[in-house]
């Protein structure tokens, strides 16, 4: 009975394998069942869904902070009225400030306008957010402040136990006067890579005994 089973088990293998390399010659093969159902319980992933990616755009972007090439705009004060009066000329003051853009078209010719009148255009990530004149007349009555933080510092009076030195030091023994020259990493060179501050900055090399 045993050498039978097991007889009858290697002829169900050996027939397997010899129908596996047929569909192998033949160009397709396929996995028995239990093989399939088990690889998609092994590799299924968690489906991702709209709301999840648009949410790690979203804090990517916002990360970014004040590094967005953004232009300084300090409104006028008659911005608002600017802004309506570009309107009255394109002929969408009917509906005031509630009045919505028809189609793409006009809305780019409004903001067109109201670019060459405030010398302030919008950014393309806000364009969907303008839906209406009134939405227009908000934006550009928004200040655009792009100094940098570490920068605004200097315009609010700090606490007396705290000091910011905004203009770092660098060690060159020729022009040092407190220690005459001398470092205490004799072998370290300065250099400066950037091409922002490499006129602003001068490096130094130091002197090797070997190589």
């Amino acid at each position: 009975m045993h050498k039978y089973c097991l007889r009858r088990v290697n002829t169900s293998f050996y027939s397997t394998t010899t129908m596996a390399a047929v569909n192998l010659r033949k160009g397709f093969f396929k996995l028995p069942r239990n093989l399939v159902v088990s690889q998609q319980r092994s590799y299924a992933a968690a489906k991702q869904t709209k709301t999840n990616t648009l949410a790690a755009v979203a804090e990517s972007i916002s990360a970014k902070g004040f590094l967005r090439p953004n232009k300084p705009y300090a409104p006028v004060q008659d911005a608002a009225e600017r802004v309506r009066a570009v309107a009255t000329k394109l002929q969408l003051s009917n509906g005031g400030d509630q009045r919505k853009f028809s189609d793409l078209s006009e809305k780019f010719k409004f903001l067109s306008a109201c670019f060459e009148e405030l010398q302030h255009s919008v950014p393309n990530s806000q364009v969907h957010e303008l839906t209406t004149v009134g939405d227009v007349v908000a934006f550009y009555q928004q200040s655009v402040d792009t100094t940098v933080p570490l920068d605004a510092l200097k315009r609010i009076e700090l606490p007396e136990n705290l000091h910011i030195q905004y203009e770092y030091l660098r060690f060159n023994p020729a022009t040092d006067t407190k220690f005459n020259g001398k470092t205490a990493f004799p072998k370290s060179s300065t250099l400066v890579t950037g091409l922002k501050y490499r006129g602003k900055y001068e490096g130094h090399e130091a002197k090797r005994s070997w190589p």
